[in-house]
């Protein structure tokens, strides 16, 4: 037989095109309409279907940037259409290449009751199935005219991402608005072209199955009178049924879909315009869990059901019953699908408390999985968090995105730094925004790495972000792979039943220690400084707020401020979503974020000031009160007292030019260019400065990375340096020295400091940034021999090598820390902590002098300058407080990160001291949170971790009187061991960065 394939082939695409998609409509006539556009901000909608609206005619310009339009489409089914199914085509002007980023809509009937959202591949609302023929059609649209941001030529500068600096020019043109006569028929032979040409394309050319398939599609082309498509579709489909009907081999891969739409809670858009996203979505999966028996829907982020909860109460009753008949699957068990490299202990446990804490409350149901698909790598310390919040199995698709290296797993066992185990899954199929495209589901198959031992993927399906989630063409392709020969088979599962498939048929997978990191995007640890401050300031905030109104409840009957602190903690929850925290988004969302959390701050502080002032009472005593963890100037961990004095640091001319500072513990030399040329620790005799270099060395890179602005720094950003050592001012400033430094068009302030009695250099730097497509460091180069580094994670810590020997270790050329980065020799070492940065490099450099040996360089970013999606990021002046901590251990490391960020607070009163609520006896076992249960119960939460690394045992002792204490989960649900308490103080027995929440109810 002679080769025809690829004329087949070309024949198929041509009349699919152009004869038989068109004529899945075959009649339409068009609708009449008008629009009214919101003077401003989105009306509700009582408001928007009330407005008297002006005749607008297909063809016109719609649509300010950022702007409502309220149309409203009028007409009559003719006659003629009797018995016909008819739908109206509703298309804003949409762009079918681009499904999300652009227009939207969210369509009403006259009486308000949401029908469902239109997107670029969901343009139709069904009139009648089958229409009398006469009925009068009358629909509102409630259209977001937002801007295409991301465009065909992405990462362009644009203004566009402000309503402040977006203009008023039209966006879009109204394209159609018709009636239609739907023809099912042709719809159905649709997707039974596309489905086995797509499978035909996957398969081998040798493959006797594609010849099968590509005889049947010649024979039904064959069939297609293509003057009359709708007259011949059922001719052209019975002679496609043989080889849809065609079983798949029993080891062909089974794949999970669940439906899905994966909407960032802010990026290209503000957080406002996320709750109509989610309003059009839900609004189209309920309405297509309605028509669909077999689709199951899954919505992760218990923030935006709570969105549609309170801002579209008609869409939350069709999702409660939705949800109650199985249907509608809450995912995730997150307050957001939050990045997990950058927020705090306490931040990512609350996430998963609020998260899970909803969906029971409003369903009754448990989340086992942790939902991530898109988040930006995932931080060493989570596997606990997920287990401690009573959950045990994670997915996530980012990590295919990295650049270098290709995970070896699909389906494999993730350890933490504890030792727990979560089972995760990395869907082969490669997107969170599945198709059913036959080359997305032969990827899933080929691409799968655990076969021969395993054979289930999942693959989340539908369009994400403004693409309205999963279409009725996916389920229909779905149907046919079901069971296809060729094919991977395509069945619709919730999450936990992919989960327990995975888990029964794979016991044993193999397991991957340590972070998952993402060989992509690290620039985010940095873009935006403002955002990330204003994150780790709340952090802090809400940890002193807690612990000071708890204190004060127990010891004063304060009014423990529980609904002010669960809102609060939900927006710095939401704050650390995956765009927003990493810096990713529009100057739209980083400008009301800057705002969100001088909002917050304010608040904070004023339930810290009024629980403080209800411990210490009336009087002129000073009292320095002490949220920190540990003891630190004689004051005890979250206690209060009169600070103990210190000694005094002298500051004398350097011979050379400069400054020495001296305090008995370090000497410190600053010469005329405000480097830091030696801190010498004087106990331990020994210089830490690597010879030759200097510290505090401000150092500018180029960087305009390929792609990807704001989220990406390449590794080619280290070819050029410039560093930064001419120095406009370098003088005695109390017990420090000030330096300023001036380039380009910013300008440095910096104080180096050393306070009596403290063994650590603290280096406060403020930056009037205004540079494009740079970036800013800082380094420390330290004499210290070091093939490892620790940086603090959630719950501890993790160690990461300064070698780079394989391309896994070359690739983390910028990482992320919490509040400290330390490393060291035996029996010294170096800390270096910081009150707001998370990225930072560490290298290590070989001597080439007499003394030979290796010396680390350790450096922290500050700022960077990408111009999108926000040409403005950054711009301003920042302030960064980092200190340099000679002769550190590991537990110096955490003591002093903890320090620097939570600052003593002195408040005058009548009473000697104010005790701890609890004491622990061992500087390794870290409290990270005392509160009071979230219940209202007035017990006492106390969260607390190993945090050095090693096996500890430790005494926690209440100052009140505690009835029982129980260990829980982190709901604070009772958890089946059993603490030591001996009515006196509890006993504790703790393994490596172990997590342990305590509930202490307190005696009657």
């Amino acid at each position: 037989m002679h080769d025809d394939r690829s004329l087949v082939e070309a024949r198929l695409k041509r009349v699919l095109d152009e004869r038989v998609r068109p004529a899945v409509y075959p009649e339409s006539v068009p609708l009449d309409v008008a629009v009214w556009h919101a003077p401003d901000e989105p009306v509700p909608v009582a408001e928007g279907l009330a407005a008297d609206p002006e005749p607008i005619e297909v063809g016109a310009r719609w649509g300010a940037p950022w702007g409502t339009s309220w149309f409203r489409v009028t007409g009559t089914v003719p006659e003629a259409w009797a018995g016909k199914t008819v739908e109206a085509l509703l298309d804003l002007g949409f762009d079918e290449n681009m499904p999300g980023f652009q227009c939207e809509g969210l369509v009403y009937r006259p009486d308000g009751t949401p029908v469902k959202g239109l997107n670029p591949r969901n343009q139709w609302v069904r009139v009648g199935a089958p229409v009398a023929g006469g009925e009068q059609v009358r629909l509102h649209i409630e259209a977001a005219s937002n801007p295409v941001i991301l465009d065909y030529h992405p990462f362009l500068p644009t203004r566009l991402g402000d309503k402040e600096t977006a203009g008023s020019e039209p966006q879009y043109t109204l394209t159609r608005m018709d009636l239609a006569v739907f023809d099912e028929t042709v719809w159905q032979l649709v997707l039974d072209l596309e489905v086995l040409g797509e499978l035909m394309a996957e398969l081998p050319v040798e493959s006797a199955r594609r010849w099968e398939i590509l005889r049947a599609v010649e024979r039904a082309l064959d069939a297609i009178d293509l003057q009359d498509v709708g007259g011949t579709a059922a001719r052209a489909r019975q002679r496609l049924a043989d080889v849809l009907a065609a079983p798949a081999v029993p080891s062909a891969h089974r794949i999970s879909a669940v439906g899905h739409a994966h909407i960032d809670s802010a990026w290209l858009w503000p957080l406002r315009e996320t709750v109509r996203k989610v309003a059009r979505t839900t609004s189209n999966m309920t309405t297509l869990i309605e028509d669909e028996p077999d689709f199951v829907f899954a919505m992760s982020q218990a923030q935006q059901w709570a969105w549609v909860k309170e801002h579209r109460p008609e869409v939350w009753a069709r999702v409660k019953k939705a949800v109650a008949d199985g249907r509608f699957v809450p995912a995730g068990g997150m307050w957001v699908e939050s990045d997990t490299n950058m927020p705090g202990s306490e931040a990512m446990a609350r996430q998963f408390v609020h998260g899970k804490r909803f969906f029971l409350d409003e369903f009754g149901i448990e989340n086992d999985e942790a939902w991530l698909p898109d988040t930006f790598g995932f931080a060493a310390g989570l596997p606990q968090i997920i287990k401690a919040a009573g959950s045990k199995w994670l997915l996530t698709q980012k990590i295919s995105w990295s650049q270098t290296n290709r995970f070896p797993h699909h389906t494999f066992q993730w350890e933490g730094i504890d030792g727990t185990r979560i089972l995760t899954h990395f869907p082969p199929v490669d997107t969170y925004n599945c198709s059913m495209k036959g080359s997305e589901i032969a990827h899933a198959a080929r691409n799968f790495k655990d076969k021969g031992v395993a054979r289930h993927s999942l693959a989340p399906t539908g369009w994400g972000d403004g693409g309205g989630g999963t279409t009725r063409e996916m389920i229909a392709k779905a149907a046919r792979l079901r069971d296809l020969e060729g094919s991977a088979t395509v069945v619709w599962e919730t999450p936990e039943a992919f989960f327990r498939k995975a888990e029964a048929e794979y016991p044993d997978p193999p397991v991957w220690v340590g972070e998952l990191y993402l060989e992509l995007h690290r620039a985010t640890l940095t873009s935006q400084a403002g955002t990330k401050q204003g994150n780790r300031r709340s952090e802090h905030l809400l940890r002193e707020a807690e612990l000071w109104a708890a204190t004060a409840t127990v010891r004063t009957g304060f009014p423990y401020p529980y609904e002010e602190l669960d809102r609060i903690w939900k927006t710095v929850l939401l704050h650390q979503f995956h765009d927003i925290l990493p810096g990713s988004s529009i100057a739209w969302v980083h400008r009301e974020a800057r705002k969100t959390y001088e909002r917050i701050a304010e608040e904070l502080t004023g339930i810290i000031r009024a629980a403080q002032q209800a411990l210490a009472g009336e009087g002129e005593r000073l009292l320095t009160f002490n949220a920190a963890p540990h003891t630190r100037g004689g004051v005890p961990a979250g206690g209060a007292r009169p600070a103990a004095p210190q000694g005094r640091t002298r500051v004398t001319p350097r011979p050379d030019g400069g400054h020495v500072l001296d305090n008995g513990l370090l000497r410190v030399e600053i010469d005329g260019r405000g480097l830091v040329v030696s801190v010498y620790d004087i106990e331990a005799d020994r210089e830490t400065i690597a010879p030759g270099s200097a510290a505090n060395l401000l150092q500018l890179h180029s960087d305009f990375p390929n792609m990807w602005d704001a989220w990406d720094v390449d590794e080619f950003y280290r070819n050029t340096v410039t560093d930064l050592t001419d120095a406009r001012k370098v003088d005695e400033n109390g017990d420090g020295v000030r330096v300023v430094r001036a380039f380009g068009s910013s300008r440095v302030t910096q104080r180096l400091s050393l306070a009596p009695g403290d063994k650590r250099l603290l280096v406060d730097t403020v930056v009037d940034w205004h540079e494009t497509e740079k970036f800013l460091k800082l380094a420390f180069p330290l004499d210290v021999h070091a093939e490892r580094y620790a940086s603090e994670t959630q719950f501890g810590h993790f160690h990461r090598p300064t070698h780079t020997n394989t391309s896994w270790e070359a690739a983390k050329f910028e990482a992320c820390n919490h509040r400290f980065v330390h490393l060291e020799e035996p029996g010294w070492g170096v800390a270096v902590v910081n009150d707001s940065t998370y990225g930072h490099d560490v290298t290590r450099t070989v001597r080439t002098d007499g003394d030979r040996g290796t010396t680390t360089t350790v450096r922290v970013s500050l700022l960077r300058a990408p111009r999108f999606p926000d040409p403005e990021t950054d711009q301003g002046v920042h302030r960064f407080r980092h200190a340099l901590v000679p002769g550190a251990g590991i537990g110096d490391a955490v003591r002093e990160g903890w320090r620097i960020n939570l600052p003593e607070r002195r408040v005058t009163g009548g009473v000697d001291e104010v005790a701890p609520l609890v004491t622990v006896d061992q500087d390794a076992v870290v409290v990270t949170a005392v509160k009071l249960a979230d219940d209202g119960s007035g017990d006492v939460v106390v969260r607390l971790h190993e945090a050095h690394g090693g096996r500890v045992r430790a005494t926690l002792t209440p100052g009140f009187e505690v009835a029982d204490v129980v260990a829980t989960d982190l709901l604070e649900r009772p958890l089946p061991e059993t603490p030591e308490y001996d009515g006196r103080r509890v006993a504790l027995r703790l393994r490596p960065f172990e997590l342990v929440t305590l509930r202490l109810r307190r005696a009657s």
